[in-house]
This record gives C-alpha cells, sequence and structure tokens, in this order.
C-alpha cells in the first residue's frame, strides 16, 4: 500500500477540565477525511466516557489515552502509535501541548497538522488551521515550510448544517423562533441563563436550546423546558437539530465554532461572547453584516438582549439582509477545503519519499 494513503492519527482530548471544543472540530474534520476514503483514528483522553460512542458513531477508532495531551509520558504514546499505525498524519487539537511537542511528533515522518485559536507560540507543524476568525493570519508565528489556513474559507461545518442550506432558503414563517446554541464549551451555563431569559420575552413564541448531554447545566435545562408549558425545548440529537435549524428565525450564540455553521444555514445571530478568540470571531461576523455583536456575555443585561431580540422581531428587512449576507460569506466547504490542503501536501514528492522509510524505521524501533 501507499505509505501516504496511511490513516490518520487525531490527538485530541474532551474533557470538563479542558473543554470539548478541540475534540469535535477533529471529529468533522475525520467526517470529511472519510469522504476520500482516509482511516480515522482517535488518541483521546473523554471525560465522561460515553463520548466514546460518539467517536465510534462517526465510523472512527477510538484509543484511549491514559492522560491528557501534554502530560507527562503522552508525548512518547503519541509518537508510539503514530509508528505503530504508520500514520501518514497526526492532528493535534486543544491545550496543553507546545512547540517542542509538534516538533516531536515531526520527527516520525507524519505530516504534523494542528487545530489552534491562539496562535500564541511559533509552530514548528506542517499545516496549521484556525477554525475561528480570530486571530487572522498576521497574529500567527510558523517555521519555514508550515501552511496556514484561515479565514471564512476553512470554517468548519458539519453535514447537518450544509443539507439545511438549501431548504431554509427563505425565512420561516412566525411565529418567532428563537434558537439557543452557546458551543460545546459553556463552563459559564450561559445557556441556562438566556434561556430563562428569552422564555420572558413576549415576543418569542418558541426557544430551543441545543446542547450536548454532558453539558454542565444540562439537567437544569430539561427542568426548565419542563416547566415552561412547552414554549421551551431541548435539542441534543442531530434529527432534531435538522428540523430546528430551519425554522428559526434568529439564535443566540456565543462566537465559537457553531456560528459559522450556522451562517451556512442562513440563521441571523445575536452573539454573546465568552473568550477573547470568541470576540474577535464576533466583531468579524458583525462587520460583514451576518450577526448582531452584543459584548462579553458577563457585561450583558437582560434589558440589552430584550431590546436586540425586539429589533430583530420588528425589522423583517434586517432579518433577511443578515440571512443573505451570512450565505454569500459561508458555503460550508471548509472542511473540504482543509482535506484538499491536507491531500496536496500528503502527496508532495517530498513527501512521498519521507514516508516511504517510515515502516523501515518502524521495524527498527521495534527491534
Amino acid at each position: 500500500m501507499d505509505a501516504t494513503r496511511g490513516p490518520i492519527l487525531f490527538r485530541c482530548d474532551g474533557t470538563r477540565d479542558r473543554g470539548w471544543e478541540g475534540f469535535y472540530q477533529c471529529l468533522s474534520l475525520a467526517a470529511a477525511l472519510q469522504r476520500r476514503r482516509r482511516g480515522t483514528h482517535f488518541l483521546s483522553y473523554l471525560d465522561p466516557l460515553s463520548l466514546a460512542t460518539v467517536v465510534n458513531r462517526g465510523n472512527n477508532d477510538w484509543i484511549p489515552a491514559e492522560q491528557p495531551i501534554g502530560s507527562a509520558g503522552d508525548l512518547a504514546v503519541t509518537v508510539a502509535q503514530v509508528r505503530k499505525m504508520n500514520a501518514a498524519a497526526v492532528v493535534v487539537a486543544g491545550d496543553g501541548y507546545d512547540a517542542d511537542y509538534l516538533r516531536e511528533l515531526k520527527k516520525t515522518g507524519a505530516l504534523v497538522m494542528a487545530f489552534d485559536s491562539s496562535a500564541d507560540m511559533r509552530f514548528p507543524a506542517d499545516l496549521v488551521v484556525n477554525p475561528l476568525l480570530h486571530p487572522g493570519r498576521k497574529a500567527f508565528r510558523v517555521e519555514p515550510g508550515c501552511q496556514l489556513l484561515v479565514g471564512h474559507r476553512y470554517a468548519l461545518c458539519r453535514g447537518v448544517f450544509r443539507r439545511q442550506r438549501t431548504i431554509r432558503a427563505t425565512e420561516p414563517p412566525m411565529p418567532f423562533r428563537a434558537l439557543v446554541a452557546m458551543g460545546d464549551d459553556d463552563a459559564a451555563g450561559e445557556a441556562l441563563t438566556r434561556a430563562q431569559q428569552l422564555l420572558q420575552m413576549s415576543k418569542v413564541a418558541k426557544v430551543t436550546v441545543t446542547v450536548r448531554t454532558h453539558h454542565p447545566r444540562y439537567d437544569d435545562l430539561l427542568a426548565l423546558a419542563d416547566d415552561s408549558s412547552g414554549k421551551m425545548e431541548v435539542v441534543t440529537e442531530t434529527k432534531e437539530l435538522m428540523t430546528r435549524l430551519v425554522r428559526a428565525h434568529f439564535a443566540l450564540t456565543s462566537g465559537d465554532v457553531w456560528s459559522p455553521e450556522l451562517c451556512v444555514v442562513g440563521i441571523p445571530q445575536l452573539i454573546l461572547s465568552q473568550t477573547k478568540q470568541q470576540a474577535g470571531t464576533a466583531k468579524k461576523l458583525d462587520e460583514d453584516g451576518v450577526a448582531t455583536y452584543l459584548g462579553a456575555a458577563t457585561s450583558v443585561t437582560f434589558e440589552q438582549l430584550q431590546e436586540a431580540v425586539d429589533l430583530l422581531h420588528d425589522d423583517p428587512m434586517e432579518r433577511k439582509g443578515m440571512t443573505r449576507c451570512a450565505r454569500n460569506t459561508f458555503d460550508g466547504r471548509g472542511p473540504d477545503r482543509i482535506v484538499n490542503g491536507l491531500e496536496i501536501m500528503l502527496h508532495s514528492p517530498s513527501r512521498k519519499r519521507a514516508a516511504s522509510f517510515a515502516p523501515t524505521h518502524g521495524l527498527k524501533i521495534a527491534a
């Protein structure tokens, strides 16, 4: 078998302490890689362990990691896995690793790709992808030979959002419906706080909250939905989310990777950021006319949110303008473009020569 057709190893974690965003970013890319018939393996430290079923459900193989990425001993285990499966590439996502970590992975001969939205190091990787819109290209420092993919053309998007793009070609009929999607990492529980506030607004007829089952306030959200007399619902499954996307008039988001996905569908957004990177992304989306950035979640009051919702409700032309700008800016092909870039690099003559020595090198280590 051609060495360049080897599998892809994802080194990412999903835990309560470090968050789950990087883990779900890797799942989105893995789905695109499988369309190119690439084997995908996850070396991940997961909490809760039920996330392993999410990995397997996407036709990925899961290898349990004994400790979080960047911990003592983790690098040796990751290098051993890369050599054991003769991986064509290793994708690193999350916090905890440094430039030396990436540099050691490159010594295995595999292509090294990093998901990063912090730009806080000089990257020795082969490929760096920023799935958010902030920071921009100028903020990243890379070593010679490293390629950088940033901007709206490389925004990650799951299939469920691309499929609903055609269906929601026009705005849905009234009554006014809100979608609360505060992202994969919502440690402050903003989804619950803002859902409670939306329920108090007379112009909002229905509130749909989409969260993961491991959300820290998941049980409280279910209890709130039970007490809402049918005005609120909690959605966790993809099949349920599909039908809600085409019926929502606006979404309340945090400016994470969910925001570009909702832009693909064409849903106007009100954004309450929770991190520096999200704030930068939200400002860029506001400048592009696809969303309204209200500010940091900790500083936006109920009155400010209600005023923004009322303005959006009373101005259908504003909603239509945001929808048009969002759909023109984001086409949902970001994962495919990232895979194209990865495949081009894997099939370069220099990469093929390097990969051809990997099996022999692996046997020497084993001996």
